[in-house]
């Protein structure tokens, strides 16, 4: 079941509403988790029944062994946390990664072990690695659960059970404790609601139509076909506004789902496009993530205190690990391998700036503005690797960037251009050139770009314009705290009509159901 479905909508999200409100608020606040994890697992089982099993195993194995680590007369605790971590990595190792090892294995040494095709369950990727967290977090003592029906609900909660954002268990347990949640709160539950409006609109009216420029310049590049420098960076780009538009629009919507159950998730995106560098990038981009990937891989593996080489091997490990988490494919582990060698740049020249005595905190406004396009440019590169399905197509959609395959314009634009377009042909640009196969017109292609990335990079994100909502699970970094702007949503008649309308515009976009590109991970 998809959040940008009717069914969803109209069905399943007010029955849901409606019975936990109803139960929570007779003082029954037992039967409304129950009722909401009951709900949470007939989300999940909507596609595929089959994997319920699966993911009832993944919890029960690991509430008793959460329960083992945070009892402290426990012995072995080590031995408990390694049985653990490789349980969830065996299970997450075998439907997500085995047909990748046994073609890699008989690529590489001309075998022909055979495995049938295992389909990947959803949200495992999420769930195995919050389960995780927990397991850790239960044996440094930071966090214990003896209620079964309050761990079953961490990690099946539908608002984040699909994709996120990841949640610790020490953030969301006390929340399930508090009698304010089980009472309806109207200013809170429209809160919620303008959150899950305006994610709605980023996937099915921004982010599934840009996703028309991308997709054919993406689709004939696997095919071969020679594409222009402005078709490589057209698809280049529509790709990069629709996987930020639908996976922080999917955020956005999961963060206002659970504000409508009165459940506050942390914040997973900031802006990312507007990052100075790239370090800065992860601290905007899918925060959740790397966070996890910051408190659970980074730090153990000694982090930065183990001196400069170390700390360049550490990024290069978790990036690369980063990469493969999301997809098993190489395109993914190219794709992390080169923000590792990002990072790894711009933390060397960051030191450099430090031996040389260069103020840190004073730069131009030219400097950050260069900064910030070259942190882009660099971005958008890589976001080649992690859509291409293959290094061929990946390859073909480079080398038209680089302009190895010459420059061309529409053909339309000649006869505007006048005389212009012969002092532009004796520069060697000819015009025949369109996004390919006609599927998205010259003019329309370059409008969705310049209209999305034009939005991403100076409109007021989701936390600044819900500043005074914000939710009190907070992981921005410091120098990165919300912004006061004109645009603040406030419970008022004006809003609520914007909202409809906005709601209007979503659903009647819903002609075709499409996936979070997301949900592939």
């Amino acid at each position: 079941m998809l959040f940008n479905s009717y069914i969803f909508i109209f069905i399943f999200l007010p029955i849901t509403l409606a019975g936990f409100y109803l139960i929570g608020g007779s003082g029954h606040h037992r039967i409304a988790i129950s009722w909401l994890v009951g709900a949470s697992l007939f989300f999940y089982g909507w596609w595929s029944p089959a994997y319920l099993g699966l993911i009832l195993t993944s919890i029960l194995v690991n509430y008793a062994l959460g329960v083992s680590l945070g009892n402290r007369s426990t012995q072995g605790g080590k031995k408990v946390l390694t049985l653990g971590i490789a349980f969830n990595l065996a299970l997450i190792g075998y439907f997500k990664y085995a047909n990748f090892f046994i073609n890699n294995i008989n690529w590489a040494f001309g075998s022909t072990f055979h495995l049938e095709t295992i389909i990947l369950p959803l949200a495992i990727s999420f769930f195995t690695f919050q389960q995780v967290a927990y397991l850790v977090d239960a044996y440094r003592g930071e966090t214990r659960e003896y209620n079964f029906l309050h761990y079953c609900l961490f990690v099946t909660f539908f608002p984040q059970l699909i994709a996120g954002p990841i949640v610790y268990h020490k953030e969301m347990l006390p929340q399930f404790a508090k009698d304010m949640i089980y009472r309806l709160n109207h200013e809170r539950l429209a809160a919620g609601l303008t959150l899950f409006i305006i994610g709605l609109f980023k996937k099915v009216a921004l982010a599934d139509e840009v996703a028309n420029a991308a997709t054919p310049v993406f689709n004939a590049a696997e095919l071969g076909v020679t594409l222009t420098f402005f078709e490589g960076w057209g698809g280049a780009l529509a790709y990069t506004l629709q996987l930020y538009f639908d996976f922080s629009g999917y955020s956005d919507m999961a963060i206002g789902l659970a504000c409508m159950f009165g459940i506050h998730l942390p914040i997973n995106f900031h802006s990312p496009y507007k990052a100075v560098n790239i370090i800065e990038f992860w601290r905007r981009w899918h925060m959740t993530l790397s966070r996890f990937m910051r408190d659970y891989l980074y730090i153990p593996l000694g982090g930065n205190r183990l001196g400069r080489v170390r700390q360049f091997v550490n990024l290069m490990i978790i990036m690369f690990l980063g990469g493969l988490w999301h997809g098993a494919d190489w395109t993914f582990v190219l794709w992390g391998i080169l923000h590792g060698f990002y990072l790894v740049v711009n933390h060397a020249w960051h030191a450099f700036r430090r031996v040389m005595g260069h103020d840190m905190q004073n730069s131009s406004a030219f400097g950050r503005g260069l900064s910030g396009l070259l942190t882009f440019i660099a971005v958008v590169i890589s976001w080649v690797f992690f859509r291409s399905e293959s290094f061929a197509g990946a390859a073909h959609i480079l080398n038209a960037m680089a302009g190895a395959n010459g420059i061309s314009l529409p053909v339309s634009l000649e006869t505007h251009l006048g005389a212009s377009a012969s002092w532009l042909k004796d520069f060697g640009i000819v015009f025949n050139g369109l996004f390919y196969n006609g599927l998205t017109s010259w003019t329309q292609g370059v409008a969705a770009i310049v209209t999305l990335l034009s939005i991403a990079l100076f409109l007021p994100n989701t936390q600044q314009f819900m500043r005074d909502y914000r939710p009190p699970v907070q992981i921005l970094p410091a120098g990165q705290e919300t912004r006061n702007t004109r645009l603040k949503w406030q419970p008022s008649a004006g809003y609520a009509l914007l909202m409809a309308f906005i709601l209007y515009l979503s659903i009647n976009s819903l002609t075709k159901a499409s996936e979070f590109l997301y949900f592939n991970f």
